[in-house]
C-alpha cells in the first residue's frame, strides 16, 4: 500500500527533533531560522530573522546560501505553516549532514496563535 503525504510526515517526525513555540522563541536571535514555505507565504509574515528557502529547493540551495555555508553543525530552527514541510525538510537536511536541526511543532500557525513576534520581510 502506498504511503500518503501525512504518512511521510509522521515517519520523518520519528527521525527529527521537534520544539515547542516557547523553545523556538528561546532560539530566535541565537540559532539560524529557516522558513521552508513558499515566497508568497514568507512575504506575509515570518519568524524574526528567518531566511526563506522553499521546501522544493532547500536541498539544492542551502549549501550555496551564505548564511548556511559551513554551518552543518549550527543550531537551525526549521519551520513551515503547520510543521509538515519542515519535518520533511529537517529529515532531508540531516541526510545532507546538518546536525543541529530542529523543527517547530505546529509551525508558523502555532507561532502566530501564541502571540509571538511576527516579522515582515522588506
Amino acid at each position: 500500500m502506498a504511503m500518503t503525504a501525512m504518512d511521510l510526515v509522521a515517519a520523518a517526525k520519528q527521525n527529527i527533533r521537534e520544539v515547542s513555540v516557547a523553545q523556538a522563541q528561546d532560539m530566535v536571535g541565537k540559532a539560524l531560522v529557516l522558513d521552508v514555505r513558499e515566497p508568497g507565504e514568507y512575504a506575509g509574515g515570518c519568524l524574526p530573522g528567518a531566511i526563506n528557502i522553499p521546501r522544493g529547493v532547500v536541498e539544492f540551495q542551502i549549501g550555496n546560501h551564505p548564511a548556511f555555508q559551513g554551518k552543518q553543525t549550527a543550531e537551525i530552527l526549521v519551520y513551515c505553516l503547520s510543521g509538515g514541510r519542515s519535518a520533511l525538510a529537517a529529515e532531508s537536511l540531516q541526510k545532507l549532514g546538518y546536525t543541529g536541526l530542529v523543527s517547530l511543532a505546529g509551525g508558523f500557525k502555532a507561532w502566530q496563535e501564541s502571540g509571538a513576534t511576527v516579522s515582515h520581510p522588506a
